[in-house]
């Protein structure tokens, strides 16, 4: 019983962190404009960018990731005494990435989540954190669309998690689940992206909108 409260604690405070939107924090504290009043009105570091405040990108970039990893690596480091394992570190990233994308401090309006993610992913895994990322770096770079990277590394992370179990990364039911639902999840919040991609109409990186 002790161990299912404490993962319910654990599951709601990994959810409150992942609420934080740095994007709209990070902006207050720089005076710059509310990320979500221009471009594509996304709280996130990539529209930040277009602030042209790069600075303020990479710190929203930062923190957006601390808040998937920190929960994860928690669990992961300090849960087993605690009878918190591969059910409850799944739970937290998965509950800190929802939380980013529905953030109960910012009337449930948040991000696409691409960061807080990829902060999960390197909790659960550095090899794995790292393919993911990899792969994004790739496509953006050959591409140079951000949303476009997102979604081949959305789609690629469940698959490197699958292979990964045979590379001395643990593989657990769970946490790979978690993971899928959060690439669902990530693919459903470019949707509009996804459609621009189509029409051609979607900006590329380091692109400024007013």
């Amino acid at each position: 019983m002790n161990s299912i409260l404490l993962t319910l604690a654990a599951t709601v405070a990994a959810y409150l962190l992942g609420s934080l939107s740095f994007a709209v924090i990070v902006s207050r504290l720089m005076g710059l404009n509310d990320p979500r009043t221009y471009g594509s009105k996304n709280p996130g570091a990539t529209n930040v960018l277009r602030s042209g405040n790069k600075a303020a990108a990479v710190v929203t970039l930062l923190f957006d990731a601390l808040k998937g990893w920190l929960p994860v690596v928690l669990v992961r480091w300090y849960g087993q005494p605690y009878g918190l394992e591969e059910g409850t570190m799944a739970l937290v990233g998965l509950a800190a990435f929802v939380g980013h994308l529905w953030p109960v401090f910012f009337r449930f309006q948040g991000g696409k989540g691409v960061a807080t993610a990829a902060g999960v992913l390197l909790g659960i895994s550095v090899w794995l954190g790292l393919a993911t990322l990899a792969t994004w770096v790739i496509i953006a770079a050959f591409f140079r669309y951000s949303s476009l990277a997102s979604l081949v590394a959305a789609v690629f992370a469940p698959f490197f998690y699958v292979l990964g179990a045979g590379m001395a990364w643990y593989s657990d039911a769970r946490v790979g689940l978690a993971i899928a639902v959060m690439s669902g999840l990530l693919a459903w919040r470019h949707k509009d992206n996804i459609g621009r991609l189509i029409k051609g109409t979607e900006s590329r990186l380091g692109a400024k909108k007013k």
